[in-house]
């Protein structure tokens, strides 16, 4: 959450006061649409639907995409379980894939991944680091796979122009506390693919068919969940919105003036980007793991691999394959036998050791910042 005040605590209380807290059963045209509208424009997508987390979103997207039983997904092994758990709550379940040193995943070894059973990729936009999205949808043209872009940590960044989360088949967005916009929890999917939406509209609503949209709907409908949200999380969100760019913009601002100077080291080096004009987010790479562990203690800047719940080896109830219900475990309905190890994204772990996250505030005076360069500079 980067920036929450006045603006969204008005917009949370006429909404209450409204007395109108549904988005549906007259709470159309409201709040809620009205952001959801905003939000294809801002992204320029014909289709998005909020609900009530990222993981909900990341859901109903592979509901939309149609990924079930026996299929293989491959996902990153540096991101919030999630990511990981989405798969297996369709059926399908995840393939671990390592990540380069963008702190994004391989491309390289998404091929080397793939197999009969593979259906989709989920890339992640970790940090506000964006994919090597060209890579991504050619790996996915060539073996006719869908690509479920998650920009949960992302809400707003471009690549190469476009905005991720618009790039794949299907992308989504989380809006809970800690990311670049929010209403304490919730979330979005988007799409292009009329057919992709409808499915996951339908998943997202246990009462879609009964809606006002529902003559709309080609897709017959199905059995879905309660995904939904209120027009509090909707109003609030109106507001978030407005300011997105605004902010992204002072931070690219400010990561280059860090970088530029951070570039000049002969202790590390900036970490690679997929967009380094468009870059928010800095890390920087160092040569050897006791490098980074010491410039992390010294300067107070973490290392991923020690935030131990966006690493893959963290991952326990995917590790140990630990499903509620052993009638429901997607294991069982895979085509072959998935085993997970700890040390079978080696390359991964290495470079989450080796990498330390340099933050700063996106209102931060860039004489201050270009001052805290220099120091990182001396050790």
């Amino acid at each position: 959450m980067l920036v929450m005040g006045k603006r969204e605590a008005e917009a949370a209380y006429k909404a209450i006061m409204s007395g109108q807290l549904s988005r549906y059963r007259g709470g159309e045209g409201g709040y809620t649409d009205r952001f959801e509208g905003a939000l294809c424009r801002k992204m320029k997508v014909r289709h998005a639907t909020t609900v009530n987390s990222g993981t909900s979103a990341l859901i109903a997207a592979l509901v939309g995409l149609g990924i079930g039983p026996g299929d293989e997904v491959i996902v990153p092994a540096y991101t919030w379980i999630a990511t990981a758990i989405a798969p297996l709550a369709v059926g399908a379940v995840p393939i671990i894939a390592d990540i380069d040193e963008t702190l994004t995943i391989n491309p390289k070894d998404i091929e080397r991944k793939i197999t009969r059973y593979t259906k989709a990729i989920i890339p992640v936009h970790m940090n506000d680091l964006v994919c090597n999205m060209n890579a991504i949808m050619r790996i996915a043209k060539k073996h006719k796979l869908h690509v479920l872009e998650d920009a949960c940590q992302a809400v707003g960044l471009t690549y190469k122009g476009r905005r991720v989360g618009t790039i794949g088949h299907a992308g989504v967005f989380s809006f809970n506390h800690f990311k670049n916009i929010s209403c304490g929890e919730g979330g979005a999917f988007m799409t292009n693919d009329r057919r992709v939406f409808e499915r996951a509209l339908i998943y997202h609503d246990v009462g879609c068919y009964t809606r006002e949209h529902a003559g709309s709907v080609k897709v017959p409908f199905f059995p879905g969940v309660n995904f939904r949200v209120s027009e509090i999380q909707g109003a609030v969100l109106c507001e978030q919105l407005k300011q997105i760019d605004g902010i992204l913009k002072k931070f690219i601002t400010r990561r280059k003036a860090l970088a530029e100077i951070l570039k000049g080291s002969d202790s590390f080096r900036v970490s690679p980007h997929n967009d380094e004009k468009n870059a928010v987010h800095l890390t920087l790479l160092f040569p050897a793991v006791k490098d980074a562990a010491l410039f992390s203690k010294q300067n107070k800047a973490s290392r991923p691999i020690d935030s131990g719940r966006h690493v893959y080896t963290n991952w326990e109830p995917i590790i140990k394959q630990n499903i509620f219900h052993p009638k429901m475990n997607p294991y069982k309905w895979a085509h072959r036998t998935i085993r997970y190890t700890k040390n079978m994204c080696a390359a991964s772990l290495d470079i989450l050791s080796r990498t330390c996250h340099v933050s700063f505030a996106y209102n931060k005076p860039l004489g201050d910042l270009r001052k805290r360069a220099h120091k990182l500079m001396q050790g």
